[in-house]
């Protein structure tokens, strides 16, 4: 079994693939209305993962994001860190530096905690 995508129910479609492109760094590979109500978004990293956007339109749909989070490798922690910094996107804590990793989190559009670490 593999790993196939996260699913993240969002409130503002557009909110939500400008912050996985322009701040996470992927990619939309595929948008699609199965039925008229829901709008659907794939967005990829490149090496196959995914994360999928959905929005209910006219209806409010739950939003629980509590204890979910989803993780992004960087290269430099000091780089992604300045880089949400500038999007002004507040940073959850300051970074935490562990024997096998540094990280820190923000929030997605909807609340979804997203972690950034730098593996050594």
């Amino acid at each position: 079994m593999n790993f196939c995508w996260c699913t993240i129910t969002v409130r503002d479609l557009e909110e939500s693939i400008k912050f996985y492109t322009e701040v996470i760094g992927l990619t939309v590979t595929k948008r699609f209305k199965p039925a008229p109500p829901v709008e659907i978004v794939f967005l990829d990293d490149e090496k196959g993962n995914e994360i999928e956007l959905i929005k209910y339109q006219g209806k409010d749909a739950p939003l629980s994001k509590e204890g979910i989070s989803i993780g992004f490798t960087v290269d430099s922690l000091e780089n992604a860190l300045s880089f949400v910094e500038a999007k002004g996107i507040p940073v959850l804590e300051s970074p935490v530096i562990t024997p096998t990793a540094k990280f820190f989190f923000v929030k997605d559009p909807d609340g979804v905690t997203v972690q950034f670490v730098e593996k050594p």
